[in-house]
Order: C-alpha cells, then sequence, then structure tokens
C-alpha cells in the first residue's frame, strides 16, 4: 500500500512511523525542512518538501498512484483542501484532521462534499477516552468493544489488595464474575500470563469482560469504582471544549481554570453554563483556592507538558482523587508513570490508533494498542468461511502471545473455555502481542495449524483456570 502523509509535526510523524513499521510505502509532505530532517534521519520513509495543497507537490508526490493520503497539518482547512485536491488528482482514499469545533455538527457534510473518507478529531475522541475513564473511575484507563458491551479496564494493582500473592487460576476460586486477565505489565515486562502467574504489588493488569462483571471483580479485589461528581479542569483547550458537554451530560459538576482571559471569554460564549476561573491551574494557592481537596476528579490538559505534569504533581499532593494527565510525548510515559501519574492521554497515539484500524480495513471492527504499541488487540465479526468455526478451543493451537479473551453472541458475552466453539456471527475479541493482523484470515493464521513444539494453547489454559 502507497500512503501519503501531509505534515510532518507529532501526529504525522508518529504515523509515518507506525505505518512504515507495517510495510507500507509512505511519502510525508510538508514545507517544513527542519521537520522532515527529522524524519529522514530517523525513519525510512520518502520525505517532500512542499505544500499538501500543491497539485504540482502531490503528482510528484505519486498522488495518482497512492492508496490512501492522510493531511494531518495544524490547519483544519489545508487538510481539507488538500484531501480534496488528491481526490481530484486520482489518490484511493483520503483522511482529514479536522478539529475545531466549529466544523464539529458538520461533518457529515463536509465529508460528503469534500470527498473524504474519514475524519479524524483527536481532541474529541481523548474527551471520549476521559469520559469513559472518569465513568470507571478506579481505572487508569477504558477501552470499548462490541458496542460498549464489552470492556477493558487498566488497573493498578496496589498495596492492599487481596488479589496480590495470588495465581491468576487461584483468583478464580474467591471470584463469581466471569472476567479474563489478559495482560499483566510488570515494570517494562508484558506478560500474556498462564494459570500459574503469581500477581504482584505495582503491577498493572487488563481485566476484560461485561461492565457488570469487571464491577463485581473490582469490588471483590479494593478496587471498586467510587462515584465521580466534581470534575476540576486546567486548561481551556479543544479537549475541555468537548469533555465539558460530555461530562454534563454524565451530571457532573465541572469547574474549569484558564489562565488566558481571552480564552475564557471564548469558553463563556460556547459554554455559558460552564464555571470557569481566569488563573493559573499550575499555582497551589489556586488549586487550594478552588478547593481541589474536595474534587473527585481533576484532569490537566494545557497545551504544555512541563505544565501538566506539575499540575497534576500538585493536585495529587493536595488530596484530588482520581489523576488525569494529557500529555504529547510520548518518550515521557514512564517517566510520569514513575512520578505516580498513571492515567494517561496523548491524543497523537489516539489519532494513529484510529488511523491504523482504517487503513488495515473494515474486516476489522475494532483496534486498541496499548503499552506503547506492544500489545493489540482486534474485534472482528467471525463469518461462514472462517476456519474457526465450530472447532473446540482447546484444538486451536493458538500462539503463546495471542489470547481469544471473549466472545460475543448476540447479547451474551463469553468468557471461553478449551470446549467452547466459535460460531457464525460471533464477534471475537482477540488479545495479540503479533503485528499487523487485519484480517480474519491473517488471524487464522496465527491460530490455527502452528507447530505445537512452538505454540501452546492459550485459551485452554486461560478458559480451564478462568472464569471469575
Amino acid at each position: 500500500m502507497k500512503v501519503i502523509i501531509i505534515g510532518a509535526g507529532k501526529v504525522g510523524y508518529t504515523l509515518a512511523e507506525n505505518l512504515a513499521a507495517e510495510n507500507k510505502d509512505v511519502t510525508i509532505i510538508d514545507k517544513n525542512a527542519q521537520a522532515l530532517e527529522k524524519v529522514e534521519a530517523h525513519l525510512e520513509v520518502m520525505c517532500l518538501k512542499g505544500t499538501g495543497v500543491s497539485a504540482n507537490i502531490l503528482l510528484e508526490a505519486g498522488v495518482a498512484e497512492a492508496d490512501l493520503l492522510i493531511a494531518v497539518t495544524g490547519s483544519d482547512e489545508v487538510n481539507m483542501v488538500c484531501c480534496l485536491t488528491a481526490k481530484k488528482l486520482g489518490v484511493g482514499r483520503t483522511i482529514a484532521r479536522v478539529r475545531d469545533p466549529e466544523y464539529a455538527y458538520e461533518l457529515s457534510l463536509i465529508k460528503e462534499q469534500l470527498g473524504l473518507d474519514f475524519v479524524i478529531n483527536p481532541e474529541y475522541t481523548a474527551a471520549e477516552e476521559i469520559a469513559s475513564t472518569l465513568g470507571f473511575s478506579s481505572a487508569i484507563n477504558v477501552e470499548r468493544f462490541a458496542s460498549g458491551r464489552v470492556r477493558m479496564v487498566e488497573l493498578k494493582v496496589t498495596a492492599g489488595m487481596g488479589i496480590i500473592g495470588k495465581k491468576i487460576k487461584e483468583a478464580d476460586k474467591y471470584s463469581s464474575s466471569s472476567v479474563l486477565i489478559g495482560i499483566i505489565v510488570r515494570g517494562e515486562e508484558v506478560i500474556v500470563p498462564d494459570g500459574e502467574e503469581v500477581i504482584e504489588e505495582n503491577d498493572s493488569i487488563y481485566v476484560i469482560g461485561k461492565v457488570s462483571n469487571i464491577y463485581k471483580f473490582c469490588k471483590l479485589y479494593g478496587k471498586y469504582p467510587d462515584k465521580i461528581k466534581n470534575v476540576m479542569i486546567v486548561g481551556g483547550g479543544r479537549i475541555t471544549y468537548y469533555l465539558y458537554k460530555l461530562l454534563k451530560d454524565m451530571n457532573m459538576n465541572v469547574k474549569i481554570i484558564e489562565i488566558d482571559k481571552n480564552r475564557c471569554f471564548e469558553l463563556s460564549d460556547k459554554l455559558p453554563s460552564a464555571l470557569i476561573i481566569n488563573s493559573d491551574g499550575t499555582e497551589e494557592e489556586v488549586l487550594l483556592s478552588e478547593n481541589i481537596n474536595q474534587m473527585d476528579a481533576f484532569l490537566s490538559a494545557t497545551g504544555m507538558d512541563e505544565h501538566n505534569l506539575m499540575a497534576s504533581l500538585i493536585a495529587k499532593r493536595l488530596g484530588a482523587k482520581k489523576i488525569i494527565t494529557k500529555i504529547s510525548r510520548s518518550s515521557y510515559i514512564n517517566i510520569v508513570r514513575d512520578m505516580g501519574l498513571d492515567s494517561i492521554i496523548i491524543p497523537k497515539l489516539i489519532t494513529t490508533n484510529q488511523i491504523l484500524k482504517y487503513v488495515r480495513g473494515t474486516a476489522l471492527q475494532s483496534l486498541r494498542r496499548i503499552v506503547e504499541g506492544k500489545v493489540e488487540i482486534l474485534e472482528f465479526v467471525v463469518d461462514d468461511t472462517s476456519e474457526l468455526i465450530d472447532k473446540p478451543l482447546r484444538k486451536l493451537n493458538i500462539s503463546a502471545d495471542t489470547v481469544i479473551a471473549t466472545i460475543v453472541r448476540k447479547r451474551e458475552v463469553v468468557v471461553p473455555h478449551g470446549n467452547d466453539i466459535i460460531r457464525r456471527g460471533d464477534r471475537i475479541i482477540v488479545i495479540t502481542m503479533e503485528k499487523n493482523i487485519a484480517t480474519l484470515k491473517e488471524l487464522e493464521a496465527v491460530v490455527i495449524g502452528g507447530n505445537q513444539n512452538e505454540r501452546r494453547n492459550g485459551i485452554k489454559k486461560f478458559g480451564d483456570i478462568i472464569n471469575m
């Protein structure tokens, strides 16, 4: 597949990096020579200096033979014009990043008129992720699958939790909820656990299943979500604009602190019922004066990573119960978590994940990448031609790095045992460390017919020992 990316900023660079890793033929266009130098120094992609609005530049990049053009410059208007021009010149499909709230409610019309195949709004998507996390306060992050019927939550194993020191198979004896612990992150190590794996303090565990069952699991092991009512947000950018609307629909009280007076006036016009404070949310006195210790949740979402880190650390020390930190540099993830800040939002990675899902095709219903892209959670609908149909899972030679975590059958959500079978029309949710799986056939190549000496039946082990 030949892909052209317009814009070599943070999102463009991350996209180029991931698409090149998936063996796509990538050309990146930007008028900033310094940005292109960084790309050339680190990635094996073609770089072209110029503007993506120019037909000559697009033709030079081979737009007529390209399968996909992705426009992610800092301007919504430029992105839309780039896509329109590329369509006229014969590109296969186009994706535009469109972030301005002024366009948010007209996206269907914009897509139709400009011939856009896919539109991504990173700030709105980030706001949705934050809202999901606030809806499940004990989780570090929350992912949704099967139209919300299945959730995966990341939980931090902290001192005093009853699950510490237990083997996964032992944890089953104390739980009546059907969930699966699919991934354990221990320091730099990522583990797809079997039943003998012992859960340790400070592990991060990824638990997947029905929402009600995850609630039961959390309650049993000391991570039952508290009701979040009062939320403080530092930073009045686009994420805050979108998030305010989502949280009001969830009946939460929201207080926004923004240092720029003009932006405060803009927000007041757009969000007339919002409580907006014109002050510096990175100052301890300001947070104290605004009763930070009474906040159930605190989000730092300014445009500066350093300010967000400082504000989050201060809020944590002053007693805010749930802390969410927005950062733009993925290289900061481990540093931030070493500081005790676990809930992290990185909009560029959210954007990348959505675009990668689109690039891989319509067979893939959902794609989530966790643990810095080391693990993928995939969702497929099983069609009539699948070789997985009617085979007991214990007879499949599943890779050690892959597990079929749930089967969704109409209204039923099944955490499978070794004797369970997959039927036509089922939705299956797969956790894997394999890369670039885009279709059910590619998944079958991993799941069926492997060398028994090199593969193990992950489902049998999981299914026989886990029915939490």
